[in-house]
């Protein structure tokens, strides 16, 4: 029976900060007990580790993640194996990654085809949610049997006509479905079909840079589709999730619906927070680096995104992790940005950028383990064994330093691609020494991991639900 005790560290939780020592017994936390207390003097263990000065957080829940993900002709430069190693490196010790069911096959195909990527390959824990690309009788009864094995979130296409595009009838089947069996329905909402239309004649008119393929993508339409997509699932009487929401109208879309009580949650991606369509307009086609969907929105966006993290109308922070290589894969779209894979690397940089909100005033402590840990883990079903360090969780322990200072670079990163979205930014606050279930995979910044150490998590249903 292995023990760990993590002493002196301040212990932050989405609920509580406590100067605590931390008891790890057979990889979960088995107690803790304020510093320097005689509770706390009882804790023995093979290994001590010293958490003086430092944070000491529970790991991070991820939970937009697309690992080998096709899209474009290509496939998503991370691994499961370079993906999660890199997601351990920044805090994150948790991730959802989605199976895509491809149209005319079964959601049992896809979700094969993604259990066998990941199987054997993974450094930190892992769940899948589904990508439904074909609602039908068939698919609606696979729901249900995948809510019984622990697949209990379905996303969604507004957009991508074609590829993964539902319409409104088939969405609004697969709300139903869901309002049955307990699933929650994830929400990629922009208008697909009219963006089509401002996409070719923006194309007609020569308008082929990065930065055309943010201003097609307008914030109007995700607004539209937001709306529609709620009253579909009021229709449906069905929970609703929007995954990386990015613009103001959308925002107060979500708003309203929680104000009249509906159970409609929203996600936002740190690249929406950090970033804006300054960096879609950059010269020399580098815009191609920041082209993803929804897309970077003008800076007046972020203030909206800010405070609707601070007043829970958004709930979540997921990174939307899609890399892609700027050289051999972003490149495929120069001279028609329609062609540039959608997608921008992040699963590394999350925890940091979102110390940096709090270091900025944008967010209190709490918050930010409650946005990146907690409520991800209520919302995909894994609270509390992922998510809080509480009696009987697993022992996915970040230690912290709240002072350390770094920047952020391609140079340094552990994400499989040749760019950073964050190039040059300096943060305050690096992670040190990294714990699943009581495993050190990052040791004083140095990785200690292995592939294959990752387990598979089934999940039960939305706990977050009013």
């Amino acid at each position: 029976m292995s023990r760990t005790v993590i002493r002196g560290g301040l212990v932050i939780t989405a609920s509580d900060e406590l100067h605590a020592d931390v008891l790890i017994e057979s990889g979960r936390v088995a107690a803790l007990a304020a510093s320097g207390t005689p509770a706390a003097e009882t804790f023995t263990a093979e290994r001590t580790l010293d958490a003086t000065g430092k944070y000491v957080l529970p790991g991070g829940v991820d939970a937009h993640t697309h690992m080998e993900l096709p899209f474009g002709g290509t496939f998503a430069s991370d691994t499961f194996e370079t993906g999660t190693r890199a997601a351990a490196w920044g805090g994150t010790t948790t991730v959802v990654d989605f199976a895509v069911q491809s149209v005319g096959h079964s959601l049992r195909e896809g979700l094969d085809a993604w259990h066998a990527k990941a199987e054997g390959n993974c450094t930190v824990d892992y769940g899948f949610h589904m990508i439904v690309s074909d609602v039908n009788p068939g698919i609606l009864k696979e729901m249900d049997r995948l809510v019984e094995e622990g697949v209990t979130s379905f996303k969604q296409f507004m957009a991508y006509p074609g590829v993964f595009y539902s319409d409104d009838g088939q969405i609004l089947r697969a709300m139903q479905r869901s309002a049955e069996n307990g699933g929650l329905i994830m929400m990629h909402a922009e208008n697909g079909i009219a963006i089509d239309v401002l996409v070719e004649q923006a194309l007609a008119r020569g308008q082929t840079d990065p930065r055309h393929h943010g201003e097609v993508r307008k914030s109007l339409l995700e607004a539209e589709a937001t709306h529609r997509a709620i009253r579909l699932a009021q229709v449906a009487g069905a929970p609703l999730y929007v995954v990386h929401v990015s613009a103001t109208e959308a925002v107060a879309e979500l708003a309203r619906a929680r104000d009249e009580g509906l159970n409609v949650f929203g996600e936002t991606c740190p690249q929406y927070l950090f970033l804006s369509a300054d960096n879609l307009a950059e010269p020399d086609f580098e815009g191609a680096k920041y082209v993803c969907s929804t897309p970077l929105r003008p800076k007046e966006h972020q203030a909206a995104l800010w405070r609707g993290l601070r007043t829970n109308d958004l709930q979540v922070v997921s990174t939307d992790h899609c890399p892609f290589c700027f050289t051999g894969q972003k490149d495929l779209g120069r001279g028609d940005f329609s062609k540039i894979p959608n997608g921008l690397p992040g699963v590394e940089n999350r925890m940091d950028l979102l110390h940096q909100a709090v270091v900025d005033g944008h967010l209190t402590r709490r918050r930010w383990i409650e946005i990146a840990c907690a409520t991800p883990a209520r919302m995909f079903g894994l609270y509390p064994k992922k998510g809080t360090l509480v009696p009987g969780a697993d022992a996915d322990v970040v230690i912290y330093d709240p002072h350390a200072e770094q920047v952020l670079s391609a140079e340094t990163h552990h994400m499989n691609v040749d760019y950073s979205a964050y190039e040059g930014r300096r943060v305050t606050g690096r992670v040190e020494t990294v714990l699943s279930r009581g495993e050190p995979v990052i040791t004083e910044r140095e990785y200690t991991g292995r592939a294959g150490h990752g387990v598979y998590l089934p999940r039960s249903t939305c706990q977050y639900l009013t």
